[in-house]
């Protein structure tokens, strides 16, 4: 395996949106490890944010600091597919401006 051939996708939502996030990676092979598929790890979060003015946001007012309860979905998928998964993500996220982290793996599984 050569380095850097996968990436870690690290993903704030609504756990309402858990299911449909992952139907989505299964759909584009996100979260293969081996002969195993949909693997991911998710854990509870608080995050905060405001909404600015212009904005329409899924939850929160413009304008007030908003504290909510989110996951945090972690999965990796390879990298030659990275922009196929951002784009699956996005398409069943419900945020304007969804927090999706894409970090390089050096090595994995090793």
């Amino acid at each position: 395996m050569r380095p850097f051939s996968y990436c870690k996708l690290e993903i704030f939502l609504p756990a309402s949106h858990l299911s449909p996030l992952e139907t989505a990676l299964r759909q584009v092979d996100a979260g293969h490890i081996g002969a195993y598929d949909s693997c991911l790890s998710y854990s509870p979060v608080t995050s905060c944010w405001r909404p600015l003015a212009g904005t329409t946001p899924y939850l929160g007012t413009q304008g007030a600091l908003s504290r909510e309860q989110e996951l945090k979905v972690e999965v990796t998928c390879q990298t030659e597919r990275v922009e196929a998964t951002v784009a699956a993500i996005r398409a069943v996220h419900p945020y304007e401006e969804p927090v999706i982290n894409v970090i390089p793996l050096y090595q994995v599984g090793l």
